[in-house]
């Protein structure tokens, strides 16, 4: 495959702004919106770093990994804030995808990730 160093990370970037999309949309469902805004801002952010980043490999340009390490960053953050969320399984789905995309694109870029 022509992809072989990027392939899991395209694709965990895929599923990540898929599960951050979902999100976003159901906690504008959520009856109090206002506490969920900022969850809200981090999955819309998360979900375009993580389509940029895997566009970005996909043509494997050279900045793929700089963008991954932006993008590892805001899905940290996304994660955690979704985490908090206890009550609400859309989150709790949305920060394990956001964790394990930080944790392959870190992986990718050869940044140690703790256990």
């Amino acid at each position: 495959m022509i992809y072989d160093k990027y392939w899991e990370c395209i694709e965990a970037c895929n599923r990540c702004a898929v599960a951050c999309s979902y999100c976003s949309t159901a906690c504008l469902q959520e009856d109090d919106i206002r506490m969920l805004s900022r969850c809200i801002q981090l999955d819309q952010d998360c979900a375009d770093i993580c389509q940029m980043a895997a566009r970005f490999m996909a043509r494997r340009s050279e900045f793929s990994e700089r963008i991954c390490r932006i993008c590892a960053e805001i899905c940290e953050a996304c994660g955690e804030e979704c985490r908090q969320h206890k009550d609400m399984d859309h989150c709790q789905k949305c920060a394990d995808a956001c964790f394990e995309c930080a944790e392959i694109c870190r992986e990718m870029i050869g940044i140690e990730v703790s256990a």
